[in-house]
């Protein structure tokens, strides 16, 4: 097998997924799409923001006395991380100018995190072992991880969204609040992949679902907040 074979094949494992999924939730913002440059910048900071969690992940795991605890640490790590790439990119720009663009920058960021995340998953598979797991693999990380990401860094969004038209201190605060919330979010369910047998990972997988199916629900009461609303929300 050529060398190239399997990074080749671990890029777009990771890769297209992400796209397909990135695509759908455009379309939650089809009346005023966000300028594809800045998706795209959003896009490649969660992909950078792989390089930054890996080195502090491994940093912090020594000092840690139980895999719980690694988990939770690493989980908090990456929405904390990812949370940094958006702000520093794109969340501070002029076309960030609706309540719903937070939301679609943070899970913009997340599928870039999880492409580069899954292809790194999906490369040792194709490199030393069988075509059969890599897909195995690809599959279980498109429906969960990939989604997790996803449900996880959208309640950052959410709350980013309903303190859009706050004050700055009310904005910080609830910026904090959907971190803290999207790090128990993320833990919880490293919490359940570590805890449940690999026969009944599909139910816990299904926990991701029924949270998304309830952002949605939320994304549709997102997009009624306006500035004639204002005072209700202060």
């Amino acid at each position: 097998m050529n060398e190239l074979t399997p990074i080749l094949g671990a890029v777009a494992g990771g890769l297209f997924p992400a796209l397909a999924w990135l695509w759908f939730w455009r379309r939650e913002d089809a009346p005023h799409p966000e300028p594809r440059k800045l998706i795209a910048l959003a896009f490649l900071a969660g992909m950078v923001a792989v390089a930054v969690v890996i080195p502090i992940q491994k940093f912090v795991a020594p000092y840690l006395a139980t895999q719980t605890l690694i988990f939770a640490a690493w989980s908090t790590i990456e929405e904390v991380v990812k949370y940094t790439a958006a702000r520093v990119t794109v969340l501070w720009r002029r076309d960030d100018d609706e309540p719903i663009d937070p939301v679609i920058y943070m899970v913009t960021v997340a599928l870039g995190f999880a492409a580069l995340e899954n292809a790194l998953f999906l490369l040792s598979p194709l490199a030393g072992e069988t075509m059969l797991q890599s897909v195995l693999t690809g599959n279980l990380r498109f429906v969960g991880a990939t989604l997790l990401h996803v449900l996880s860094s959208a309640v950052i969004g959410v709350a980013l969204a309903l303190s859009f038209y706050k004050p700055a201190r009310a904005k910080r605060i609830y910026a904090l609040l959907g971190v803290i919330l999207a790090s128990l979010l993320h833990a919880g369910f490293n919490f359940l992949i570590l805890n449940t047998a690999e026969e009944h990972l599909l139910r816990t997988f299904g926990l991701v679902w029924l949270g998304l199916i309830a952002l949605l629900a939320m994304l549709e009461y997102v997009k009624r907040i306006h500035p004639a609303l204002r005072k209700r929300f202060s």
